[in-house]
């Protein structure tokens, strides 16, 4: 069995309209959301064996703030480009290309990108707002199989407005 979180980064800021894009902190609103998300996830005793985000900051962010509340190490999260203004397709080839060893897996990224995989893993999925988590399990051994032959079991959370 394989699971993978596909994490939409919590709500950003746009106060400052010098920063780069991937300089754009978390807003007040993504400070609270992101613990709290990350709460419901520990209360579900969810263990990630690898956790990915994109480099940006609102992502890493986001990253970091979930992995406090879940037990994982900030220094452990991965970052990769990849995560940060790709397509579907290059975030599906991502995932199966993920570690056979690594059965629970979330990255942090961005939209369009990631509710496009999400709705492409599950059609029930037609939209990730910020701060969003949608779980997908996959009856397989293996990531490369993520996506074709196996049909996922999905849900999504989300903070409460």
């Amino acid at each position: 069995m394989k699971t993978l979180y596909l994490i939409r980064h919590a709500k950003s800021s746009k106060d400052d309209p010098s920063l780069s894009d991937r300089d754009r902190p978390l807003a007040d609103r993504g400070r609270r959301d992101a613990p709290t998300m990350g709460k419901r996830l520990a209360k579900r005793d969810v263990k990630p064996d690898l956790l990915v985000s994109s480099p940006a900051l609102r992502a890493l962010t986001t990253a970091q703030l979930m992995a406090d509340e879940i037990g994982y190490a900030r220094e452990k999260i991965v970052v990769d480009d990849q995560l940060y203004g790709s397509s579907a397709d290059v975030l599906l080839a991502l995932v199966r290309a993920l570690d056979r060893k690594a059965d629970r897996v979330m990255l942090f990224g961005h939209n369009p990108e990631f509710t496009e995989l999400a709705h492409r893993l599950s059609s029930d999925i037609a939209d990730m707002p910020t701060c969003a988590i949608a779980e997908f399990r996959f009856d397989t051994k293996k990531w490369s199989d993520v996506g074709e032959l196996d049909p996922a079991q999905a849900t999504l959370d989300q903070p409460q407005e």
